[in-house]
Protein backbone atom coordinates (compact mmCIF):
# COMPACT_ATOMS: atom_id res chain seq x y z
CA UNK A 1 0.00 0.00 0.00
CA UNK A 2 1.28 3.48 -0.74
CA UNK A 3 -0.70 6.68 0.43
CA UNK A 4 0.57 10.01 -1.22
CA UNK A 5 -0.60 12.81 1.36
CA UNK A 6 -1.92 15.55 0.25
CA UNK A 7 0.41 18.31 -0.24
CA UNK A 8 4.00 15.58 -0.87
CA UNK A 9 4.02 16.40 -4.88
CA UNK A 10 4.90 19.58 -6.18
CA UNK A 11 2.53 21.36 -8.38
CA UNK A 12 3.76 21.75 -11.68
CA UNK A 13 3.06 24.48 -14.54
CA UNK A 14 1.10 23.17 -17.85
CA UNK A 15 3.66 23.42 -20.43
CA UNK A 16 3.12 26.12 -22.72
CA UNK A 17 3.47 23.78 -25.51
CA UNK A 18 0.64 21.59 -24.64
CA UNK A 19 -1.80 24.85 -23.13
CA UNK A 20 -2.54 28.29 -23.83
CA UNK A 21 -3.09 30.20 -20.46
CA UNK A 22 -2.44 29.76 -17.20
CA UNK A 23 -2.54 25.85 -16.27
CA UNK A 24 -1.51 24.60 -13.01
CA UNK A 25 -1.22 20.31 -12.77
CA UNK A 26 -1.27 18.93 -9.80
CA UNK A 27 -0.07 15.00 -9.83
CA UNK A 28 -2.81 12.41 -7.72
CA UNK A 29 -1.42 9.61 -8.92
CA UNK A 30 0.52 7.61 -11.11
CA UNK A 31 1.63 4.08 -10.19
CA UNK A 32 4.50 1.69 -11.35
CA UNK A 33 3.90 -0.98 -13.77
CA UNK A 34 1.82 -2.80 -14.65
CA UNK A 35 -0.70 -0.27 -13.34
CA UNK A 36 -1.33 1.95 -16.60
CA UNK A 37 -3.73 4.37 -14.71
CA UNK A 38 -2.80 8.03 -13.92
CA UNK A 39 -4.84 11.11 -12.57
CA UNK A 40 -4.24 14.77 -12.16
CA UNK A 41 -6.03 17.89 -10.44
CA UNK A 42 -5.93 20.25 -13.14
CA UNK A 43 -6.66 23.79 -12.85
CA UNK A 44 -7.03 26.28 -15.47
CA UNK A 45 -7.02 29.89 -15.28
CA UNK A 46 -9.59 31.77 -17.00
CA UNK A 47 -9.24 31.68 -20.86
CA UNK A 48 -7.18 28.66 -20.32
CA UNK A 49 -7.03 25.17 -22.27
CA UNK A 50 -5.67 22.57 -23.48
CA UNK A 51 -3.85 22.17 -27.33
CA UNK A 52 -5.74 19.61 -29.53
CA UNK A 53 -4.90 15.96 -28.64
CA UNK A 54 -6.21 11.90 -28.35
CA UNK A 55 -5.75 9.56 -25.41
CA UNK A 56 -4.56 6.61 -26.73
CA UNK A 57 -7.03 4.26 -24.34
CA UNK A 58 -9.81 7.22 -23.45
CA UNK A 59 -9.87 9.77 -20.86
CA UNK A 60 -12.30 10.67 -17.97
CA UNK A 61 -13.00 13.76 -16.35
CA UNK A 62 -14.69 14.93 -12.96
CA UNK A 63 -15.22 18.34 -13.14
CA UNK A 64 -14.68 19.39 -9.47
CA UNK A 65 -14.75 23.57 -9.65
CA UNK A 66 -15.82 26.13 -11.74
CA UNK A 67 -17.27 26.20 -15.47
CA UNK A 68 -15.01 25.15 -18.39
CA UNK A 69 -15.84 24.17 -21.82
CA UNK A 70 -15.53 20.61 -23.64
CA UNK A 71 -14.93 20.21 -27.57
CA UNK A 72 -14.30 16.75 -29.48
CA UNK A 73 -14.00 16.96 -33.33
CA UNK A 74 -16.09 18.45 -35.43
CA UNK A 75 -18.56 18.92 -32.79
CA UNK A 76 -20.38 21.98 -30.35
CA UNK A 77 -18.17 23.25 -27.58
CA UNK A 78 -20.12 22.38 -24.74
CA UNK A 79 -19.82 23.76 -21.05
CA UNK A 80 -19.60 21.55 -17.95
CA UNK A 81 -19.89 21.71 -14.54
CA UNK A 82 -18.85 20.66 -11.14
CA UNK A 83 -20.14 17.09 -10.86
CA UNK A 84 -20.23 16.52 -14.52
CA UNK A 85 -18.61 13.54 -15.47
CA UNK A 86 -16.66 13.50 -19.44
CA UNK A 87 -15.91 10.57 -21.23
CA UNK A 88 -13.56 10.73 -24.57
CA UNK A 89 -13.13 7.15 -26.03
CA UNK A 90 -9.71 6.44 -27.43
CA UNK A 91 -8.36 8.23 -30.22
CA UNK A 92 -11.33 11.40 -30.62
CA UNK A 93 -9.53 13.84 -31.28
CA UNK A 94 -10.81 16.91 -28.34
CA UNK A 95 -9.46 19.59 -26.24
CA UNK A 96 -10.79 21.03 -22.71
CA UNK A 97 -10.49 24.04 -20.42
CA UNK A 98 -11.94 27.02 -18.54
CA UNK A 99 -14.37 29.82 -20.01
CA UNK A 100 -13.27 33.01 -20.86
CA UNK A 101 -14.63 34.28 -17.62
CA UNK A 102 -14.56 31.51 -15.19
CA UNK A 103 -11.62 29.02 -14.18
CA UNK A 104 -12.24 25.50 -13.98
CA UNK A 105 -10.80 22.52 -11.96
CA UNK A 106 -10.69 18.60 -13.12
CA UNK A 107 -9.72 15.88 -11.89
CA UNK A 108 -8.21 13.81 -15.70
CA UNK A 109 -7.69 10.19 -15.37
CA UNK A 110 -6.33 8.10 -18.56
CA UNK A 111 -4.28 5.24 -18.99
CA UNK A 112 -1.02 4.51 -20.61
CA UNK A 113 -0.15 2.64 -23.32
CA UNK A 114 3.17 1.81 -23.86
CA UNK A 115 4.41 4.54 -21.52
CA UNK A 116 2.09 7.36 -22.45
CA UNK A 117 -1.18 8.35 -21.57
CA UNK A 118 -1.67 11.03 -24.60
CA UNK A 119 -0.60 12.10 -28.07
CA UNK A 120 -0.47 16.44 -28.22
CA UNK A 121 -1.27 18.45 -31.33
CA UNK A 122 -1.60 21.35 -32.42
CA UNK A 123 -3.04 24.56 -29.98
CA UNK A 124 -6.71 25.62 -30.15
CA UNK A 125 -7.04 28.94 -32.14
CA UNK A 126 -8.59 31.88 -30.36
CA UNK A 127 -11.63 31.86 -32.94
CA UNK A 128 -12.47 27.80 -32.37
CA UNK A 129 -12.03 28.80 -28.64
CA UNK A 130 -14.62 31.57 -28.95
CA UNK A 131 -17.10 29.68 -30.73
Amino acid sequence: MEIKRAGSQPSGKGPESYFSGTVRVDPLSSPPEPARVAMALVTFEPGARTAWHTHPLGQTLIVTTGCGWVQREGGPVEEIRPGDVVWFPPGEKHWHGATPTTAMCHIAVQEKLNGSPVDWMEKVSDAQYRR
